[in-house]
């Protein structure tokens, strides 16, 4: 296959990358051009912020068949995406097994002691590596996540998503109902019944998050509910921990929705939160919990409280 990279403005690139597909691509990604310089950015973005606000200039690659004429493609791309101008990087890129090469960036992750993340192909073989430290008193066997990288937010390389799945490693008991509010891939949900919960279902936004959580729960066999909001009438009876991982300024916004969701004496759990808007997302739960910083991670912090 032939490989070219287009080095263009933000504001060209979504436009060209469709040109180029319609004039014979094979496939086309966008990449930040300046992607240290981007991450100095988008640490000090505001929650609600894109990421790709901040790419100046982007990286439009494209791979074409090796009978393809990649010239006049590029250049009839060009001219329908109103590129005028355009730095052109091309080669050759060899074939491989790109399935298996894909999976070879992806290792099971360890989040405790007992808690790991498995990717599927691995998971019929998977053994967890013997603790760091061994007490026959306090040893409990790994317990395995089967999750593969999918569109769903929650794969769990992501310091909130971690901070989450320790909280519930280490604070539940056995026999709670828990409600993930902005699910992604489901994995709380999933976690927390594999550690012990009675009832776990989850809650998102996007259809294909739902999707992605129930295709998930399948893979763990577990029986994990989600679905998409509920109306006011249709809202489920409070449960006994609410996890939220969303961001800091819908966690505001979604305060009351979570007190309601939360039984008296019951558990809050909230992660996406910057370590500077803690004081306001602490805030805006005060009239139902008073929360406290249960841990962080990389300048992201948990909060955890109970219901009063």
């Amino acid at each position: 296959m032939l490989g070219v990279t287009l080095i263009v403005s933000a504001e060209q690139a979504e436009a060209l990358s469709d040109a180029l597909l319609l004039y014979g691509a094979l496939s086309v990604d966008i990449a930040d051009h300046d992607f240290a310089t981007a991450n100095e950015r988008a640490l000090y973005a505001e929650p609600f912020d894109e990421p790709g606000a901040f790419w100046l200039q982007n990286r439009v690659n494209a791979l074409f068949d090796d009978a393809a004429d990649v010239a006049a493609c590029v250049a009839q791309a060009c001219a329908e995406a109103g590129v005028a101008k355009a730095q052109i990087e091309t080669g050759t890129v060899e074939d491989c097994d790109w399935l298996q090469s894909s999976r070879e960036q992806f290792r099971p992750i360890k989040i405790s002691e007992r808690l790991w993340i498995v990717p599927s192909w691995l998971a019929a073989d998977w053994q967890a590596p013997p603790p760091d430290k061994f007490d026959n008193a306090e040893y409990s066997a790994p317990i395995a996540l089967v999750l593969d990288p999918g569109l769903a937010f929650g794969s769990g390389e992501h310091p909130t998503t971690q901070l989450c799945l320790r909280w519930l490693d280490e604070n539940l008991r056995g026999g709670e109902s828990v409600l993930d509010y902005g699910c992604g891939s489901g994995i709380l949900a999933i976690a927390a019944l594999k550690l012990g919960a009675s009832s776990a279902a989850g809650i998102d936004i996007d259809p294909n998050a739902v999707v992605a959580s129930q295709h998930n729960a399948v893979q763990n066999r577990v029986d994990a509910r989600f679905c998409l909001p509920p109306s006011e009438a249709e809202t489920a009876a409070p449960v006994d921990v609410v996890v939220a991982n969303i961001l800091a300024n819908p966690l505001i916004a979604l305060a009351p929705l979570l007190a309601q969701s939360t039984a008296a004496g019951g558990k809050i759990v909230l992660s996406g939160i910057l370590s500077n808007h803690a004081d306001a997302v602490a805030a805006a739960y005060r009239p139902w919990f008073n929360l406290h910083a249960a841990a962080q991670d990389e300048g992201w912090v948990c909060l955890s409280g109970k219901k009063c």
